[in-house]
């Protein structure tokens, strides 16, 4: 019988599309057997390094017409493919448990082996949580890192954004196929970091969002990053596995803490009651990172930023606070207080919203 010579991308795409046959019976096979004899192997000797015989004969049935085609259409569409063995495969991320065999990316595939940092939390989040991860991932962008996370609704999408407006690098790692914008109201987002950023998947091209594969997805965010950054978070949330995947990979955990009324900052406060770290800036995350030298070059937040404190700004929350609210707090007149919320609004230590005003950190 004539032999099956077959590409290193194709053999990884078939390992890859093969029920049941993992990274580490992968790792196995081509431990044993030189990568391109292994389409030529018979069902004995597969099984010979630990294969069942049904993950066996489902290697066997490979349909090589399908790996091709696949191929093609990722050619096609800009989709480079990035097996284990590759050298653009991260190395962080070949640590881990359960490693993925492939990645599908869009982008700029050289940000695969930059610094990276998770910011991940509640896709429900509060406004002061949105600002607070926006403003994590610009200073995280002033110190060359760049910033990973899910491109879901609320933090995810806050912290591309903010890593964006600075001209940062950022990742995001999608639970769908690599061509798929999900949410469809992030079909800007999607666009800016696939010029600018990168996209990846370990899911086919075309794959719907399923819930199964969200969870599964949050492990690649761990896994590619020295630590998570956990923003906001309910205590029953994706983000949690994103944290609990860090700490089973060996990387740091860092929480923001939020007020104790607000539901979405028990998660962080669970965190935080576990063990991990506390952060209110960037110097508090740069601490406990070992391998990521603070810059001296850029500061996100200038030193030289000052302005006349008004003690009204104290009666208004990080959280939405209605005017109302503000003026009885105050003890001063609706009018009073609206002029100068006005003034806080214009030196941009307060933010108008729906419901009233937030407080904008500065430091």
């Amino acid at each position: 019988m004539a032999e099956n010579k077959k590409s290193e991308l194709e053999i990884w795409l078939a390992f890859y599309l093969c029920k049941g046959l993992g990274i580490v019976s992968a790792l196995s096979l081509i431990e044993r057997f030189e990568l391109i004899q292994i389409p030529n192997l018979t069902a004995s000797k597969l099984i010979s390094v630990g294969l069942s015989e049904k993950v066996a004969h489902n290697f066997l049935k490979t349909d090589w017409q399908r790996v091709s085609d696949i191929i093609s259409y990722c050619n096609d569409n800009e989709i480079k493919l990035v097996h284990h063995t590759n050298d653009h495969y991260p190395s962080l991320l070949r640590e881990i448990h359960s490693a993925p065999l492939l990645l599908f990316c869009v982008g700029n595939i050289n940000l695969l082996h930059s610094h990276c940092l998770a910011i991940v939390g509640s896709r429900k989040a509060s406004h002061a949580g949105l600002q607070s991860a926006s403003d994590i991932a610009k200073e995280l962008v002033y110190q060359n890192i760049t910033v990973v996370s899910g491109m879901a609704m609320g933090i995810d999408g806050a912290a591309h954004r903010g890593a964006l407006e600075c001209k940062g690098n950022t990742i995001a790692v999608l639970g769908t196929g690599v061509d798929v914008i999900y949410p469809k109201r992030h079909k800007t987002l999607y666009q800016h970091i696939k010029k600018t950023g990168l996209l990846i998947s370990e899911f086919l091209p075309g794959a719907r969002p399923l819930g199964t594969n969200f969870p599964k997805r949050n492990r690649i965010i761990a896994g590619l990053s020295l630590g998570c950054i956990v923003v906001e978070a309910e205590i029953q949330s994706g983000s949690l596995v994103s944290a609990k995947y860090a700490l089973e990979q060996n990387r740091e955990v860092f929480a923001v803490p939020g007020s104790i009324y607000n539901p979405m900052a028990k998660g962080c406060h669970q965190l935080i009651k576990q063990g991990a770290k506390l952060i209110e800036n960037i110097d508090d995350i740069l601490q406990e990172l070992s391998g990521i030298e603070k810059s001296c070059l850029y500061k996100y937040r200038g030193t030289d930023y000052k302005e006349d404190f008004d003690p009204l700004l104290q009666h208004v929350g990080y959280e939405v606070t209605s005017v109302d609210t503000v003026a009885t707090r105050s003890g001063l007149a609706v009018s009073e207080v609206l002029n100068r919320l006005l003034d806080l609004e214009l030196s941009q230590q307060v933010e108008r919203v729906l419901d009233g005003y937030v407080r904008l950190g500065r430091s």
